[in-house]
């Protein structure tokens, strides 16, 4: 008989079975890149526009639009007449015309760039307290609260992009604010339907909208409204085309960052030293110690991945470097470097090692009667000792000798001393053997 199977056991079978499959689902998936801006949505002839309509474009107020304004297909203008109340400044009104229908080709090739691009953040809604680094950030219907707050964190060159997939909701009393060379010109929203810009809020950057864009009471815009199928409305506003933008750039896809250098060299006690961590990603890493210690007297470079110094201790260490571009995920490295002893310097001619002058044996005494050979220039010579006259009464004449040999003498003496003591004893020997035999004979 069959024994059943438990409930447990085909719990655990489909759990096992229910792993295998996601992970060889996840395995057949595609990798995703992000994208990253390195310069503006090219707005082509689109830029020159602060309002750009297809359907109208309705002012109420003294609104003062400085840039131009244009309409195409649409024929309605309202605001901008010659009596007002809306004021046109560095700017030309076009209404279908040539430059208008352009325009509007342009913002939408624009348009689908914006959308194209692939987010680095998705789901966003609430934007108010936010402090966004350049990228692209997506959600549905996108807000910023009353009295809400929005910061943007980067360069100069840096680029933001919000999709919103339906609305953009900005509150009334609301403010944006940039930092570190950031600009307004360098920020676009792209929405999916109509956007709505509250009393008295201070926004920047440039509206996409697939359909309407509406400006309420007092808001004041540092940017451009640019609506594809629909209207333009505006209440009493002040929409300034920003300047100054740098040159369009092209879209990259961001690559997460892998440590390319090898081994590094060794380092020696007392010398100086440098060895670079380099890693390939976009975009470009920052470097630094995650693990590990560098050799006393080593600093990393976090931007440049140089590792310079000089080492003061030898020894062996271990030191992990990481490599992070905001890629997930991020490479990191173990290194052993290895830091050998300074070298052993011996000491300078004159230190107490071989004289100056080379190791020239000293001088030769010259033959009686002729005065000695000069010593070579650093050899030191052994002193002259006074000898006195010559034996006999020679020829020559008395007086001092170069010293060449060693000193005679204590040899000599030793010689002697051993000699007499030598004696001594053999006679104390003979005595005491002589007084045994008396003693013995008697």
């Amino acid at each position: 008989m069959a024994r059943p199977t438990s409930t447990s056991t085909l719990c655990r079978s489909a759990l096992v079975v229910g792993v295998a499959a996601a992970l060889t689902l996840a395995s057949a998936l595609p990798a995703r890149a992000d994208t990253i801006i390195d310069g503006p949505v090219n707005l082509r002839t689109a830029s020159t526009y602060a309002v750009l309509a297809s359907s109208t474009v309705t002012n109420t107020g003294v609104s003062v639009v400085d840039g131009d304004v244009g309409l195409s297909p649409g024929t309605s203008v309202v605001g901008f007449d010659a009596g007002g109340p809306g004021v046109i400044q560095n700017g030309v009104q076009h209404v279908n015309d040539q430059p208008a229908q352009l325009a509007q080709q342009n913002l939408t090739t624009a348009y689908d760039d914006a959308v194209s691009l692939t987010p680095q953040e998705s789901g966003i809604t609430e934007l108010n307290g936010r402090s966004l680094s350049p990228g692209v950030y997506s959600g549905g219907a996108v807000q910023l609260a009353d009295t809400g707050a929005l910061a943007f964190a980067g360069s100069a060159e840096s680029v933001w992009v919000i999709q919103a997939a339906s609305t953009l909701t900005i509150g009334s009393g609301t403010t944006m604010t940039f930092s570190g060379g950031a600009s307004a010109c360098n920020v676009f929203w792209q929405v999916g339907t109509s956007a709505t810009i509250g009393t008295a809020a201070q926004f920047r950057g440039t509206v996409l909208a697939q359909t309407s864009i509406t400006a309420t009471t007092g808001a004041s815009i540092v940017g451009r409204l640019l609506a594809r199928t629909g209207a333009v409305t505006l209440d009493t506003n002040t929409i300034t085309v920003p300047d100054a933008c740098p040159t369009v750039g092209t879209p990259s896809e961001t690559v997460v960052p892998t440590i390319t250098s090898g081994t590094p060299p060794t380092a020696t006690e007392g010398t100086p030293y440098s060895f670079t961590v380099t890693a390939s990603g976009n975009p470009a890493p920052t470097y630094s110690v995650t693990a590990g210690t560098l050799p006393a007297g080593l600093t990393l470079d976090s931007d440049t991945g140089v590792i310079s110094g000089t080492p003061t201790t030898p020894g062996d260490t271990t030191v992990t470097i990481t490599a992070d571009n905001g890629q997930t995920p991020p490479d990191s490295e173990t290194y052993p470097i290895t830091t050998t002893p300074a070298a052993v310097v011996p000491p300078a001619p004159g230190d107490g090692g071989t004289p100056p002058g080379g190791t020239t044996p000293p001088t030769t005494p010259g033959t009686p009667g002729t005065p000695g050979t000069p010593s070579t220039p650093g050899t030191p010579t052994t002193p002259a000792f006074p000898v006195g006259d010559r034996p006999g009464g020679g020829n020559g004449p008395s007086g001092d000798l170069a010293y060449t040999g060693s000193d005679t003498m204590v040899p000599a003496l030793g010689a002697g001393l051993a000699l007499l003591l030598g004696g001594a004893l053999v006679v104390t020997s003979a005595v005491r053997r002589r007084r045994r035999l008396a003693r013995i004979g008697s």
